[in-house]
């Protein structure tokens, strides 16, 4: 099993929206990075979970877990002229972009927010709180996996 942190905006579609599809299971759509989609193609497989984190808000941070149900698969949204994220230059014949199927699993018990996330030595080396790294989907060591899941049952650190 490998391990993932996703991000998305939660007024776009946030960890409730979900939590509240048919079977708690929807696509991940409108990744429109080559490194991404080839991290879909390649390494995503079922039974992969990964952290949901919340991005471009008052306080960005991990707020829940999922789980990838499903091989990576063309991203219908880039066929069709209506969508957000449609590209004219994407083939169903030979398609450019991929999506996979998440399910919700759990709300941590907390949010862990970036900052925190970034005070942490045991993660000074993950992605996420590398300067530069702005990718939506990006790898998780097991090491990294555990150390959050060991954060969400600390007390939240005084702000002062």
């Amino acid at each position: 099993m490998a391990y993932w942190l996703m991000k998305s905006e939660p007024d776009v579609y946030g960890i409730d929206h979900l939590a509240a599809e048919p079977d708690g299971t929807e696509h991940w759509d409108g990744i429109r990075n080559y490194q991404v989609r080839n991290m879909f193609r390649d390494r995503f497989q079922p039974g992969d979970q990964a952290f949901f984190y919340h991005s471009n808000t008052r306080v960005p941070g991990i707020v829940g877990i999922m789980e990838v149900v499903s091989e990576a698969y063309p991203d219908h949204t880039a066929f069709d002229p209506d969508e957000k994220y449609y590209d004219p230059k994407s083939d169903p014949d030979n398609p450019r972009w991929l999506m996979v199927d998440m399910r919700y699993i759990r709300h941590l018990d907390r949010i862990i927010p970036l900052s925190e996330l970034k005070a942490e030595p045991a993660l000074s080396e993950m992605r996420l709180v590398q300067r530069g790294n702005r990718l939506s989907v990006m790898p998780v060591t097991e090491v990294e996996w555990n150390h959050i899941l060991e954060m969400e049952q600390r007390d939240t650190p005084d702000d002062g």
